[in-house]
């Protein structure tokens, strides 16, 4: 199988680029973008690439759908339809926060799409991508609801300059009814604390890739889960051999919240097994973690946008 040639997709990458012109807005260096109370950002992305020291807060971003995705026939067994647009995309960037947005399809969701090819439509990406040897980036009280690809860390699996970069923290984010790359990583040290996980849906894929050489810290977050998800549901093995879990809980199959040792309950139906220990613990965190049974009372009232005082 060869990529699609031809006047029809020389016609598509024309407006690929026409697209981008119309709907990528630029950040620049040593930027603070906070939105005013109802600020929406529909159908656009926020690239931050090669722009240290930036700040996003308080907006909704919405459907930043690919008018004209991509045919990839070497994408999985029988092809795939592949979107470029992500809601933030930060590359080649240090210090970036990104604090109190939603993340939406909004009225247009991926179960909405068609299938042609036998494969879904895909129109969108991601929701925040951090890539390209970004690095020291937060994000923090955010909100992802009802979305498939949500955050990937790292450009590829190729051992490049990758490597020693893509430090990042998540923590205090609602993740809540997605499917998947919550986060996916490669080659980074991910600190990932006091998230809430409300998961549900047929389509649920995992929630923590791990990755090549990736070194993911999983601490003290909060996991719901609907029917027919398992905590050894949760990690996904993308080529990774180690990810480090510690004080999380799960709230499961109508019993009793209780911790869940993510690890154990991935091995437990899977092989190869991925080991417990990732290498390294977290130094820059603001605070500590409060125990998982709490997450959902502190993230519930307080992740995404129109929750600051402004």
């Amino acid at each position: 199988m060869v990529p699609p040639t031809g006047a029809l997709e020389a016609a598509r990458v024309r407006s690929v680029a026409n697209q981008t012109r119309q709907t990528q807005i630029n950040v620049g260096p040593n930027t603070t973008i906070v939105g005013r109370r109802g600020a929406v950002l529909t159908g656009l992305t926020l690239m931050i690439d090669g722009a240290s020291n930036v700040i996003v807060r308080n907006l909704t971003f919405d459907d930043a759908r690919d008018c004209f995705p991509a045919w990839s026939p070497t994408d999985g067994a029988t092809g795939n339809w592949n979107s470029q647009y992500d809601q933030v995309s930060v590359r080649r960037s240090e210090h970036v926060w990104v604090d109190h947005n939603t993340f939406t399809d909004g009225d247009n969701p991926d179960s909405a799409q068609p299938v042609y090819f036998g494969r879904p439509y895909q129109v969108h990406d991601g929701s925040l991508d951090i890539t390209h040897t970004a690095s020291l980036v937060t994000a923090s009280y955010n909100r992802f609801t009802g979305r498939d690809k949500l955050m990937l860390i790292g450009s590829s699996n190729t051992v490049g300059p990758d490597v020693g970069r893509l430090k990042v923290t998540l923590h205090h984010n609602l993740f809540d009814r997605v499917l998947q790359r919550l986060p996916r990583v490669r080659f980074g040290q991910v600190d990932v604390y006091n998230n809430w996980y409300r998961l549900a849906g047929d389509d649920f894929a995992y929630a923590i890739g791990v990755g090549v050489q990736s070194a993911a810290y999983v601490e003290n977050n909060f996991f719901t889960l609907g029917a027919g998800i398992a905590p050894g549901d949760l990690l996904y093995d993308w080529g990774g051999t180690a990810v480090t879990t510690r004080g999380n809980w799960v709230d499961a199959d109508r019993a009793l919240p209780r911790p869940v040792d993510l690890v154990a309950a991935y091995n437990a139906t899977h092989d190869p097994d991925l080991g417990g220990d990732a290498g390294w613990t977290p130094t820059l965190r603001a605070s500590q973690a409060v125990p998982a049974p709490l997450v959902p009372l502190v993230v519930g009232p307080f992740a995404g946008a129109g929750r600051l005082p402004l």
